[in-house]
């Protein structure tokens, strides 16, 4: 399989440097930013698969850059913060990951996959942040054209979880899933699976 190409923005050298070694084989780092003006450039002349996003960088931070290029590739926001309004302004922006600079390397090397394949990513404490934006959509919303199955799928997706996994949970097929999955993105507008996780912030109580 061939690496991911993942450019990595963060104002610290040094921390760009430890999470490029850490990464190893299995990524291509095809470029490097120090602030988000720079992040954007790099993404536009490089085209990643993945950016692993400082949140707090100068130029405007991860939030820039996942609204400048989160429509063309897939933005995942590395910070120290874990507050709800920081994880929510970035799904928001355009993020599809937020991750703590805590995690192992073999946790950030696992998500960067997912992410890269069309996963949102979010460790558990975070997701449940957007789950609860989720259900309190629902409830305002009065009504909701997904089915109870497709609920429960759509949560297991917002939870990070992959097709097999949901699978395995509901008992059903993964091929079960993913016709699930379609069709929740047709009921909802959207075009990307990455896209579910940001539906409760973008059509929700900001």
């Amino acid at each position: 399989m061939a690496p991911i190409r993942i450019v990595l923005a963060d104002d610290h050298p040094v921390y760009r440097d430890g999470l490029r070694h850490e990464l190893g084989a299995g990524f291509d780092v095809v470029g490097e930013a120090s602030d988000a003006p720079e992040a954007v450039a790099v993404v536009r002349a490089t085209s990643p698969q993945v950016v692993a996003c400082d949140l707090d960088m100068p130029g405007g931070g991860g939030l820039a850059v996942a609204a400048s290029v989160g429509e063309v590739t897939r933005v995942v926001i590395l910070t120290v913060h874990e507050t709800e309004r920081a994880v929510l302004d970035a799904v928001g922006a355009g993020a599809v990951g937020y991750l703590l600079k805590t995690a192992s390397a073999d946790e950030l090397r696992d998500w960067f996959r997912r992410a890269a394949g069309g996963e949102p990513v979010f460790p558990p404490k975070l997701a449940a942040l957007l789950l609860g934006e989720f259900r309190l959509l629902a409830r305002a919303a009065g009504t909701n054209p997904l089915t109870e199955r497709e609920r429960e799928v759509l949560i297991l997706v917002a939870r990070g979880m992959t097709q097999p996994q949901i699978a395995a949970q509901l008992f059903i097929s993964a091929r079960t899933v993913e016709s699930h999955v379609r069709n929740i993105l047709t009921k909802l507008h959207l075009s990307r699976r990455d896209e579910l996780v940001r539906y409760a912030v973008d059509h929700g109580l900001r």
